[in-house]
Order: structure tokens, then C-alpha cells, then sequence
């Protein structure tokens, strides 16, 4: 699968674009805040429907502006996909060849993408909040009832903690909403529990290859669910619940532990290294979804080379340029690294300048 053509318009700081990409490597320069980042951004959208950054549709139009448009073609299994996302006023349309979509969740899986960017690293030094949302956006993108589950699990989290702000003792309310929350959870626990124990063996291979490196690396998942009923911890944390005015135990708690050589990353991991983890953890994502869909997603690599030594920015450039990925997009401010790397390269690729949001293909 690739993206053949784009079109843009007031999107951030791209006023108009309109794109012809190579099936294989195409990659961006220019300054810092020139509008690199706002166009894969933009690929994005036709993917996952919504903002990599977490951005509200209206903070994406550009200033001055009440809408922006993307469309793109793209080619999957041979045939081709036209995607449109229009925002106006508040109000979105998005559309699979000139279809509208009644959801925006039907539109998930379609468009298999991959992004890493510099904000993962709130992977690893943020909360569990971050990691959960990233499991989710994972998850989400291949399995709608997955999704269809996360979606009914917060809505009966959300009135069962609107509930324990008015109640003082349990009631048969309280006892619906425990039942409920365990139905949804068990899917989304099963699930998640699956997708970590699936891509360990996967992760750690990757990131052998891209680090060169002799730490050891694992990623295990964490949850209250590991060792305990849900409806017994339902039960037994209710007066904790009661008085914190919350939820306290449950999958909307649940973590995905990071470690290097047996201790948290995020204690020892030095910026190369917990960058080279990040890297690690989204191209094994990259396998995650070829497997699950046998299609290759398209990968998009923002401004990543930062903390990395030239030799192994070539040598992660040389792996995801090989014949076992697709199409991908590169942003970097430094044009004569990204013209080093790209003398090596024997496929096709494309190269534009970014300048204030305009977009012009160089060779």
C-alpha cells in the first residue's frame, strides 16, 4: 500500500499543496517549525481521522481560515482508495471514494500507518495515561470491538464515578455498573494481554537490529486484572472509591512496564537509548500490523535522527529502506545528512523543500 497523490489546504501552515509521492522513500527538509511535521500530520488524518498531536479539529485549520481539506489517493491491494477529511466550522465529513462515513471508527484499519515521532518519548517519562492511549490507538486501528468496548467500558466508568460523588453506602446502581464494567473489560484485558504477549519476541529482535547495541530490552504488560477478579476488586475498593470520588482499580489503570537490562528505561536508559527503544517498539508495531492485515503500512518518520550518531541513523535508514518495508516519509532539518543517506539509497525516492508551509519537490 502506498500514497500516491495529496492535496492540502489550510491545514496549520500549509495553505495549498499538491503532492506526488515515490512508492518507496520521500523525504522533507527544511527548518524547524517550516511545516514538515503539519504535512505528515496531515497523512495521518487520512489514516487514523484525527491529529497525531491530539489537537482538536479547529486548532488544525489555519489562522484566519474557517476549514481545511485533505484528500488523498491511495493505493491498497492493487486498487485505489480516494480518502477525504473536510473540516468547517467545527463540523467534519470523511469520506472513502466520495462515500461518507456514517462513523469514523468504520474508516480505522483501512489505511495502515505507523508514525514515530520526538513527542514519544512521553512513552516512557510520562504517565500510564500516555501508554494506555497508545496501546488503544494500536488496538483501535485493527480491532473494532476492541474499540466498540473501550468506548462502553468509559461510558460506564464515567457514570458509575458521577455516582460515587452522590452515594454514601453501596447500592444495586453501583452493583449494575461493577457488572458492566467487567463485561467490557474482560475483552479489552484478553486483548491487550495478547497484543504485548505477541509483540515481545518481535520487539526485542528490532531492537537488536536497530541499536547494535548488547542491552536487553522487554515490555510487559500491567494490570489489576493480572492476578485478580475484577468484581472482587470492584467490591473491596468501593469505600476507597466512595472517598477518592473515582474508580481506583480497573483496565482504565493499566500500564505497559518499559525496561532495559532488568531496570526502567526511563532510569537508566540514556536519550540514545531510550530513543532507539521508542524506535524499536513502533516498527515492531510496523510488523504488528503487516501481520495482522498483510498489508504494509505506510511509515512516517518525523524528525527522529536527533540523539542518534550518523552511523546508526544510516544503518536504521538502510533497515527500514529494505525490501521488508514500504512506502516511507522522513523529515529532517539537516539537508546534507539527509543527502548522505540518500547517495546510498537504490530505490526510488523524492525530496522537497518545506519553507513557511510551502512545498516543492527538489528531485
Amino acid at each position: 500500500m502506498y500514497l500516491k497523490q495529496i492535496s492540502v489546504n489550510n491545514f496549520k501552515n500549509i495553505e495549498h499543496a499538491e503532492l506526488e509521492f515515490s512508492q518507496n522513500l520521500n523525504c522533507f527538509t527544511g527548518n524547524n517549525g517550516e511545516g514538515k511535521t503539519n504535512l505528515l500530520d496531515a497523512i495521518y488524518y487520512l489514516s487514523v481521522t484525527k491529529s497525531f498531536f491530539g489537537n482538536t479539529d479547529r486548532q488544525n485549520i489555519k489562522h484566519n481560515e474557517n476549514y481545511f481539506i485533505i484528500q488523498g489517493n491511495f493505493v491498497r491491494k492493487e486498487n485505489e482508495e480516494k480518502i477525504y477529511c473536510g473540516v468547517q466550522n467545527g463540523d467534519k465529513i470523511f469520506k472513502r471514494n466520495d462515500k461518507q462515513y456514517l462513523r469514523f471508527a468504520d474508516h480505522l484499519g483501512l489505511i495502515p500507518l505507523v508514525m514515530i515521532s520526538p513527542t514519544d518519548i512521553s512513552l516512557i517519562n510520562d504517565s500510564g495515561e500516555e501508554r494506555r492511549r497508545y496501546i488503544n490507538s494500536v488496538m483501535a486501528q485493527l480491532d473494532i470491538i476492541y474499540l466498540e468496548n473501550l468506548v462502553k467500558y468509559n461510558r460506564v466508568l464515567m457514570q458509575r464515578n458521577k455516582l460515587l460523588k452522590q452515594i454514601r453506602e453501596k447500592n444495586d446502581v453501583i452493583a449494575v455498573f461493577n457488572e458492566q464494567l467487567n463485561e467490557y473489560a474482560q475483552t479489552i484485558y484478553q486483548k491487550r494481554k495478547q497484543f504485548i504477549e505477541q509483540i515481545q519476541k518481535c520487539f526485542t529482535q528490532v531492537y537488536a537490529q536497530v541499536s547494535n547495541d548488547s542491552e536487553q530490552v522487554a515490555i510487559t504488560y500491567k494490570s489489576d486484572l493480572n492476578e485478580n477478579n475484577f468484581i472482587d476488586l470492584l467490591e473491596n475498593s468501593f469505600e476507597k472509591d466512595r472517598i477518592m470520588q473515582h474508580t481506583t482499580t480497573g483496565i482504565h489503570r493499566d500500564d505497559i512496564i518499559m525496561k532495559m537490562n532488568d531496570y526502567p528505561i526511563k532510569k537508566i536508559g540514556s536519550q540514545g537509548q531510550q530513543k532507539t527503544f521508542l524506535i524499536a517498539l513502533k516498527l515492531t508495531q510496523f510488523h504488528f500490523f503487516q501481520q495482522q492485515t498483510n498489508i504494509k503500512p505506510v511509515l512516517l518518520l518525523d524528525d527522529i535522527f536527533d540523539k542518534l550518531d550518523l552511523h546508526r541513523v544510516q544503518h536504521l535508514i538502510s533497515l527500514v529502506a529494505s525490501n521488508g518495508f514500504g512506502q516511507i516519509f522522513i523529515t529532517d532539518s539537516n539537508k546534507t545528512r539527509l543527502d548522505k543517506i540518500l547517495e546510498q539509497q537504490k530505490n526510488t525516492f523524492s525530496l522537497f523543500n518545506v519553507e513557511r508551509g510551502k512545498i516543492t519537490k527538489i528531485r
